[in-house]
This record gives C-alpha cells, structure tokens and sequence, in this order.
C-alpha cells in the first residue's frame, strides 16, 4: 500500500483574493513564539508551501494561511502565511480568509452577532471582529499591528523608468509604493503585464539600495513586497492600486526575468494599511477618516487609522481594516509517496 499524506484546507477568497486555508498541518511548525514558528517554516516548511501553491494543485495567484494554536493565553489562534516568493508574517486578505473559514465551520466559538477574535502573527497580535448572520461571516474588521513610514519620496533609479520617487513603509510587512503616473502606467487590468514588470523593478531595485529592519522585530528585515498606486475613478473609492507577487526568481541584471509574478486581486490588507500610514504623513488622511482602496478588480477595502503610536524611535499609527470573504471549497489533498512532483512544479509558460 502506497504511503500518504493528507492535507486538510479550505479555501476563501477576500476581496478576489484566494487564501487556501490550511487547518490541519498544526503539528509540523515548531517553535515557542510565531517569530521562532515563522523562521523555522522558513527553513524547514518549504517544500510544503511549494506542493500547496504550485502545481498541479495550486496555480501562480495562491496564498495559504498556515492557522497554527496560539502562543498567548488570550489569543484565539496563530497564523503563518505561504506566498508564492516565500513565507509571510502578516498579511490582512489572508487573515480574513482564515478568520472566514474558522467561524463558518464553527472551528472555534462563534456568537452572533459578533465573534471576537485575537491572532497571533510573526508581526504581532492583531484583533479581529467577525459580523456574523446565520453563520455566514458578512464583514471582517481586523486592528492591524502598528503601521509606520520608513521614508517619503525617497528617490530611487529603475533601469528603464529613470528616478522614481517611492515610500518605503510597514503594514504588517515591509512594502515600496510608487505613483502608477510616475512609472507611466495605467491602473487598469489590461496593463496587468506592464505594471508586474515595473513592480518587479521597483522590489528589487529597493531590496538593494533601501535596507530595513522593523524596530521591535529584527527578524523582519526585507522589502517584501511592491505596491503600485493611484486615484479611483470609481464613486466612493479613495485610491487604487496594484500590488504584485512574485512566483520565481528575478534579476535586476536579466530584464527577461522581470515579467514573472501575479497580481493580489485583492485591495492588499497589509499594503493599504503602510499607505494610511504614508497619507497621514502627508498630511493626506485624518485620524479616523475612511479610506477605501480599489483593486484592479473594483472590490474594495475600507480602512481607517484609529490613533497614533511609537515603535522604538519611529513615529506609527495604528490602522484598522475591513473586508469580507467567500469559501469557495473544502479539500484533502494528497501527496502519495510516489508522486514525482513531491514540491509541486512550475513552467514558464505561466510562472516567472
């Protein structure tokens, strides 16, 4: 008989936005904090990641929220989160995946008409508030970690685009944010090639020049992710923007290797809340003022930032988000002890 692995998830979308929501695979992360339980997924978990989200069982668009058991006696549950460039500490279109399929399949206790629910995350403690009617999560609001800005307009200069002015910022993870206008671009969906080009650009030309390090947690020291942004043509929308995944290796020295990557669907519930924190800055965004950001695909987040704060030296704020998710399937999914593709696999013709 050949030997098996289960795999137990459901699977959400937030906003467009697909979360495969593992529920079952607790027991292989080790580690007595979610920083020691991050970085020994990272070193350990890999090949996990690379079967779920990669073929023939994942495709390029894919995020999993790895729901671990809390590390705080007054938490609910933990979460971990596998991209497709690797392993995340946070990331709010996944947490309302995560908190979507645990209160609708009653995995933990559930009121109506609001479930209250404190996560564990490599970035901190995040509170999130579930509506729910009938047993259907109708609204996620999550209070994120604190968000801050490491620079304003820093100058930047892209092969094929010149000198770009860019705001390196945290939300939960570390991003670039370039004007779309800046990098002659188009926030539209059939500009999706061009902008996963120019955001690819913009990650690794930041990576190499813009060092960080959060604060409190030194273990986050990486420009994870870029963002792309601009004004909504669409009534009631404040921004919008794209913010684009990468699926394989890419060069700074090979322009070839720069069209890889996918686009969030979703708003980016990490990334709007480091452009809140950008906006206040400015002095763009009032304190409690919403702010609803437009994904290429016209759904929305809504965020607002509900004071302010201090992270080591910097100056922060503290943004809350809200948005909602769809379970779109439960799966078991099996790796037999024979499978030639026991990481899954990827081919150029949809990966970078």
């Amino acid at each position: 008989m050949t030997s098996r692995q289960l795999i137990t998830a459901i699977d959400v979308h937030a906003a467009g936005e697909p979360g495969r929501v593992l529920m079952g695979s607790h027991l292989l992360v080790k580690g007595s904090d979610m920083v020691e339980k991050l970085q020994y997924c990272q070193e350990n978990l890999d090949g996990l990641r690379r079967l779920l989200l990669r073929e023939p069982r994942g495709y390029p668009g894919l995020c999993a929220p790895l729901v671990l058991p809390p590390v705080n006696t007054d938490s609910d549950f933990g979460m971990i989160v596998l991209e497709q460039g690797g392993f995340a500490p946070m990331s709010g279109a996944n947490l309302i995946c995560a908190v979507t399929a645990l209160v609708e399949t009653k995995a933990l206790v559930v009121t109506e008409p609001v479930t209250y629910l404190r996560v564990d995350t490599a970035a901190g403690v995040v509170e999130a508030r579930a509506d729910v009617v009938d047993g259907r999560v109708t609204n996620v609001t999550l209070d994120n970690v604190p968000a801050f800005v490491v620079a304003l307009d820093h100058p930047l200069d892209l092969p094929e685009y010149g000198q770009i002015p860019v705001d390196i910022v945290f939300g939960g993870q570390f991003y670039v944010q370039a004007q779309a206008e800046a990098l002659g671009l188009k926030l539209q969906s059939d500009s999706a090639k061009e902008i996963i080009r120019a955001a690819n650009v913009l990650r690794l030309v930041a990576q190499q020049e813009f060092p960080v390090s959060h604060p409190l947690l030194p273990s986050i020291d990486e420009i994870g992710l870029p963002m792309i942004y601009g004004p909504s043509d669409s009534p009631g929308a404040n921004g919008r923007n794209a913010v684009v995944l990468p699926n394989g290796k890419s060069d700074l020295a090979n322009p070839s290797s720069w069209d890889g990557g996918t686009l969030d669907r979703s708003p980016c519930g990490t990334g709007t809340c480091g452009r809140m924190a950008a906006k206040y800055a400015r002095g763009e965004l009032e304190l409690n003022e919403p702010f609803v950001h437009e994904s290429l695909l016209g759904t929305t987040f809504t965020g607002h930032l509900r004071g302010v704060t201090r992270i080591g030296e910097l100056e922060g704020v503290l943004p809350t988000l809200a948005g909602r998710g769809w379970i779109t399937g439960f799966h078991q999914f099996v790796l037999d002890a024979d499978d030639p593709f026991p990481e899954g696999y990827s081919l150029g013709d949809l990966w970078g």
